[in-house]
């Protein structure tokens, strides 16, 4: 069993432990913390499948300004006891049922397939960050450029409208 197979395996027991652990978390905070260690999980799976963009990505968007946002209303909701909805024994038998059956049509298909490697790891040049670069800064730089130009003045909007009179 070579390296990447073992940290394939590694990163996967880590986001499926992390989603139960999140799912199994009673403190809001502490969901959304697992989340963020799966979505780090995740971005770990983008490296060993060659998309360096996506996992940058993935990180930069999800895992910072999506879970601070996430933290941030948690945190304004003032969650506590008094506030916490009264639990719906059927709802919960429901989901339970639903997940169980979308685990078996999951299983089902793991089975069915005949591939020897978990994926296709660290092959060919597709998601590299410097194609990417390539391409956007050749073929496309009036339109990247104008829409730096937009984000730069919705940016200064937001900007204007949040300041008082």
């Amino acid at each position: 069993m070579s390296i990447i197979s073992i940290l394939f395996y590694f990163l996967s027991f880590l986001a499926v432990g992390s989603a139960i652990m999140m799912l199994i978390s009673k403190n809001p905070i502490h969901s959304i913390l697992w989340l963020i260690v799966i979505f780090f999980a995740i971005s770990g799976h983008y490296v060993l499948m060659n998309a360096q963009f996506l996992a940058i990505v993935n990180i930069i968007v999800y895992a910072g300004a999506i879970m601070v946002l996430f933290l941030f209303v948690v945190m304004l909701m003032n969650l506590n006891a008094e506030t916490e909805p009264v639990k719906n024994h059927r709802l919960q038998l429901i989901g339970v049922v639903s997940g169980g059956l979308l685990l078996l049509v999951l299983l089902s298909a793991v089975m069915k397939t005949k591939a020897n490697l978990p994926v296709q790891m660290v092959v060919g040049e597709e998601g590299l960050i410097q194609n990417l670069g390539k391409t956007l800064f050749t073929y496309y730089v009036v339109p990247f450029e104008l829409s730096s130009i937009l984000f730069l003045s919705a940016m200064v909007g937001a900007v204007v409208i949040s300041k008082k009179d």
